[in-house]
This record gives structure tokens, C-alpha cells and sequence, in this order.
């Protein structure tokens, strides 16, 4: 390996959000970094394919967590907000139970509880902002012991936790799910189905998901924005920076397989068999395709695969531009059935589309005070199984589709599609875009209080071979993927740096930053 860093040879392999950060981070160190990606475009899931003339987000649609970017952004010498125009949506979420069932979330706890004191009485308004006071707790005392460490461990957590955060893990049960919790919480099973929500953003059920994931509510009430341009627009952004600082991107340029000499890497062979010397490389990727040698057998025992049980929610998608009418839409809108539990049983015990499916809408061009557009750009998504041994037919696609657009139009909303102005996505869609990943979109399900500790971290069994992605730690969504970007760069930058390759790497940031943007909001 080359002794200094300006020759040290780094390839990252995928351009999604967290290979996008870790190449520019590496970038700004002086290695030399070059990004291959297979598709034509940077973003990986947050991918924007053009429907009947718009570009539709159609993977991630949330932009939370603001700090994790303001503070990327300021290292790589720039400013968030003047690289990308985003607003602050005051409505988290509309929600329907019904056609006359409906309930906003705000941005503002204030409102949240104005509202819900409306929806669901006084009683569960007080609850509510008890809930609140547990999730910021939760959020407070896990973010640096785990969401900022690299690969964090039983007993480094319980260290690192120190006796208060100890305290409110203990508060919460220690084998405690999410639902049983929210239940406490809440009498108003309509709030628990609300809340529980925030389970499938980890791709798990809030049946069998910790009850730590509580603290999404408190990311949520940290502030949600729109980006301009779709979050595609951020993938763009962050790739422009890095060539900025001298990444070489090379999109449409698959990477067959990741060649090692020794013990460890050597480079990487593209699909069309051009081979690229490296030093180190960070794959950003679905883990568990290295373990079932998609990536060649020379890596193969980098990390195991992902037994098909063990992975998370996958879906089907409808990317439409289409006119709308009825039901008022805003930014992020959420269908919900009666019987909440069974969707979950479907998917994770039958291994089967839900037949009574909830039913996420995101219109892009609301939300923000603006009249209604004549054509709605449209994400509808419906949960589904990840694949398990087998693919689900057309048949079993179509009813579910019936489904959920029946749902929607007896909760009023009228979406007038056809064949030309929509998309649709399934699961074995997804495989075929990430490879290993069976179509899962979050990796590991998020299911047992252990389920914290078995994502790998950026550290592999091969020298030289990083991980970065939603499917390592601190998990998925934009946010933990980034942040795993981060974690990746500095893992290998500690390993340059220091004899000691079990060095603890906790990245830099946290609360203090995150209180620091959120008094600006107020």
C-alpha cells in the first residue's frame, strides 16, 4: 500500500447517498477516489425516473435529520442552504382512517397536540406530549453511543450510555416492542397505528420492532423539509461537490467483482472486464451481496449473507403524473386500514402481499402553500415481502394494486391513472436495481432489541474493504446511510492513520449541532 495519502487508491462502488458522502470526505483527505456506479445517475434509491414528461422521486421522500448534511457540507467547505433550496413543511403528515376520519401531524407539538385533542379527546392530547418527552429522551441518549459509533456493541453502548441513558432504556422495558409501548401510551388505537408507522421506516413491523425506534417521532419533530428539485436534487449536489474535489465518477459502470492479493484488496473488475487498481475500496452496496459472492468469491467472506427471513420490508410502487380530485392532498399523506396488525402478519409471516394494505401517498408539489398543479406528481406505496425463495406474480401484484387504489378512492381521493402516466415498481424490480438485496429496501429487519448490534459496521474481514449503505449501521434512511458514509471515510482514515485497526471511531456532531439548527427553525 502506498505510504502516502495522496497516492493511497481508493474505489467506492455504488453512488447512492452514503458512497457519495464517503468518496467526498476521502476526497478532501487528498486520496485519490474513484466512484463507479452502475446506473446512469447518482442517488442510488433516491432515484427520479421521468413519467409522462415529470421527474418523480421514487424512492426516499423524506428530508429529516438537517444537521447530519449541514455538517458534511460545511466540511467539504461549502453551506447547505447555499447549495440547495430547502423549506421547512409545518405538516409532517395528513392521515385518513376514513372518508371523514383524518388527522394532521405538525411540525410544531403545539399543533400536533391541538390536533389529536380534536381527533381523539383532551386524555390522549396529554399522552401525547408525554410520548413526545420519552421519544426525545430515547433520541437523546442513544444518538452518540450508537447512531454516531461505529459499530457500536453491547457493552461499549452500556458504557458510552452512562447511568441516565441506562435509565431511559430501562423506562422503556428491556425487551419491549414498539407497539406494546405505544400502547401504553396511547388508548386510541388509531394513534397507535400512527405512531407505529414509524417501524416500516427501518423496513421492520412495530410488532416486532424495539421500542427504541420511538425516537423517529422525535427526528420528525426535529423538522421535515422539501428540497427543491426532489430529493434526487441531492444526489446531484453531493456528486458535484465530489468531483469538486477530484472524485472520478464513472457512471454506467457496473462492478463485476472486487479482487484482493494477500489478505487484501487489490481493485475492483468492471462489468466490461476493465480492472481498477486500489488500495482500499468502500462498497456501497447491499451488504449481503458480498456474502453470497455477487462480488466474487475472493470477498466473500467479507461479511455473511442475509438469510431471506431476516430481511426487511421491500415494495411496490406507483410513480404516477396524474390528475387528482377529492380528498385534499398535502406533501406526505397515509391510508390506513382497520386491521393494522394483519398487514404485517401478511408480509412477514405468509410471505404475501397485505390484503388490507396502507397505503403511503407522497404528492410532490404540496405542502407548501401553493395552488393545487393540474397534473399531481405522485409516489403511492404499498409495503410488501422482500423475496423469499420465491416472486410474486402479476395476478397476486394486480390485486393488490386493486386494493390499494380502492382504498383511496373510499377515502375520497380520485387519482385518474393510465397506462402512460405511471410506473409501477415491485419487489423483484428492486432486486434487479440492488443485487443481493432480494428487494429489500432497509436490509435487515429491525426485529428484537438485539437487532441493534447485527448490522455490520464499516469494518469488513478484508483488509482494505469498507462498508457504507443502508444496510450496515446506523441503518437505513438518507440520513443513517449518510452518516454511514461518514463512518466508512473515517474507519479507513483511522486505519491510514494509526497502527491500531480496532480503534473506536465516533464521528464528530450530534446534539448540540442538531439544537444549534433547530433554534434557527423556531
Amino acid at each position: 500500500m502506498a505510504s502516502a495519502l495522496n497516492e493511497h487508491r481508493v474505489v467506492v462502488i455504488g453512488a447512492g447517498v452514503a458512497g457519495l458522502v464517503a468518496a467526498l470526505q476521502l476526497a478532501q483527505r487528498n486520496l485519490q477516489v474513484t466512484l463507479v456506479e452502475a446506473a446512469a445517475t447518482p442517488g442510488g434509491k433516491m432515484r427520479q425516473p421521468l413519467v409522462d414528461g415529470a421527474a418523480i422521486d421514487s424512492g426516499p421522500t423524506v428530508f429529516t435529520m438537517r444537521w447530519i448534511f449541514e455538517q458534511i457540507f460545511a466540511q467539504a467547505g461549502t453551506n447547505l442552504s447555499d447549495e440547495l433550496e430547502l423549506t421547512a413543511l409545518p405538516v409532517l403528515a395528513r392521515h385518513a382512517w376514513s372518508e371523514n376520519e383524518r388527522m394532521d401531524l405538525f411540525a410544531n407539538p403545539t399543533m400536533s397536540r391541538d390536533a389529536i385533542a380534536r381527533f381523539a379527546g383532551p386524555a390522549e392530547a396529554k399522552r401525547f406530549m408525554e410520548f413526545c418527552k420519552q421519544a426525545r429522551a430515547v433520541y437523546d441518549a442513544l444518538e452518540g453511543p450508537f447512531i454516531r459509533s461505529q459499530s457500536p456493541t453491547l457493552t461499549s453502548m452500556s458504557g458510552d450510555l452512562g447511568l441516565r441513558g441506562l435509565a431511559v432504556l430501562a423506562a422503556l422495558g428491556p425487551m419491549s416492542n414498539l407497539w406494546d409501548a405505544l400502547r401504553q401510551h396511547f388508548h386510541d388505537v388509531r394513534l397507535q397505528q400512527l405512531f407505529g408507522r414509524y417501524a416500516t421506516y427501518c423496513g421492520s413491523s412495530p410488532w416486532q420492532a424495539p421500542a427504541t425506534l420511538m425516537l423517529v417521532t422525535q427526528v420528525e419533530l426535529d423538522g421535515v423539509w422539501a428540497i427543491k428539485g426532489g430529493m434526487h436534487a441531492l444526489a446531484k449536489t453531493l456528486a458535484r461537490l465530489a468531483e469538486a474535489k477530484g472524485v472520478k465518477i464513472r457512471y454506467s459502470s457496473p462492478c463485476a467483482s472486487i479482487a484482493t492479493e494477500g489478505q487484501r484488496v487489490s481493485g475492483v473488475t468492471l462489468a466490461d472486464g476493465e480492472f481498477i487498481a486500489a488500495d482500499s475500496v468502500v462498497f456501497n452496496g447491499d451488504a449481503s451481496a458480498l456474502g453470497q459472492g455477487l462480488l466474487g468469491q475472493q470477498v466473500k467472506r467479507a461479511v455473511p449473507a442475509l438469510a431471506a427471513s431476516k430481511r426487511s420490508l421491500s415494495a411496490v410502487t406507483w410513480s404516477v403524473h396524474a390528475e387528482t380530485d377529492g380528498f385534499p392532498l398535502d406533501r406526505h399523506n397515509v391510508f390506513f386500514q382497520p386491521d393494522y396488525q394483519r398487514e404485517f402478519s401478511d408480509i412477514f409471516s405468509r410471505g404475501r402481499l397485505p390484503q388490507t394494505p396502507t397505503v403511503y401517498v407522497c404528492a410532490q408539489d404540496r405542502g407548501l402553500d401553493e395552488a393545487a398543479p393540474e397534473r399531481d406528481r405522485l409516489l403511492v406505496l404499498v409495503n410488501a415481502p422482500a423475496e423469499g425463495g420465491r416472486h410474486l406474480t402479476e395476478s397476486e401484484i394486480d390485486a393488490c394494486e386493486h386494493h390499494s387504489f380502492s382504498l383511496l378512492a373510499r377515502y375520497g381521493l380520485t387519482i385518474k391513472r393510465m397506462q402512460h402516466n405511471s410506473l409501477r415498481t415491485t419487489p423483484s424490480d428492486f432486486h434487479r436495481m440492488f443485487p443481493g438485496s432480494g428487494g429489500a429496501l432497509y436490509g435487515m429487519a429491525t426485529h428484537g432489541w438485539m437487532s441493534a448490534f447485527a448490522r455490520s459496521g464499516a469494518s469488513t474481514r478484508i483488509a482494505g474493504l469498507y462498508l457504507a449503505g443502508g444496510s450496515v449501521h446506523p441503518g437505513p434512511g438518507v440520513p443513517m446511510a449518510a452518516m454511514s458514509g461518514q463512518l466508512a471515510a473515517a474507519t479507513l482514515m483511522g486505519h491510514l492513520d494509526s497502527t491500531s485497526k480496532s480503534r473506536r471511531v465516533v464521528i464528530s456532531g450530534g446534539m448540540s449541532t442538531r439544537s444549534a439548527t433547530m433554534a434557527t427553525m423556531d
